[in-house]
């Protein structure tokens, strides 16, 4: 029996029948290629070229740096959702969060990018609570809020 690892543990898995378990032969289905144009088959295969390029630069990366990549993209995202009119609190917790985990999850991990991120986060988590405390004002006062006529 084999597993698989997740964030969250181990899980087994149990194998799946072999193609020789199953009920006949597979269906024959058109080979990609075949179905390609000479044009899109050189689309494709510019495609598949490109794609292992970055999958080549992706790998040479430190992962911390790939990491942290995507760190900023959890700040960018809760900045958005703090900047809607109104507000959307909830999303922008999610996103704050995030980003909160991972950091805390990792310290001295995250490489040249970490007191960076660190201060993000802290600059991010007072913007919410500013934003928070703005909406919650608005709407006691009944500014900012649309109330029926």
């Amino acid at each position: 029996m084999s597993s698989l690892w997740t964030p969250d543990g181990e899980h087994p898995v149990e194998p799946g029948p072999s193609p020789t378990e199953t009920d006949g032969p597979p269906p024959e289905e058109p080979q990609p290629e075949e179905t390609l144009t000479p044009e899109e088959r050189e689309q494709a295969e510019a495609l598949a070229r490109e794609m292992a390029a970055v999958q080549e630069q992706i790998a040479s990366a430190p992962a911390s740096v790939v990491v942290a990549n995507h760190l900023m993209g959890f700040y960018e995202l809760a900045a958005i959702h703090l900047s809607q009119e109104p507000p959307n609190l909830s999303e922008a917790s999610v996103a704050i969060d995030a980003l909160g985990s991972v950091i805390e999850k990792l310290p001295g991990r995250l490489g040249e990018a970490e007191s960076t991120l660190r201060d993000a986060l802290h600059q991010i988590r007072l913007a919410y609570v500013a934003v928070e405390k703005s909406n919650r004002g608005a709407s006691s006062t009944g500014v900012g809020t649309d109330v029926p006529s």
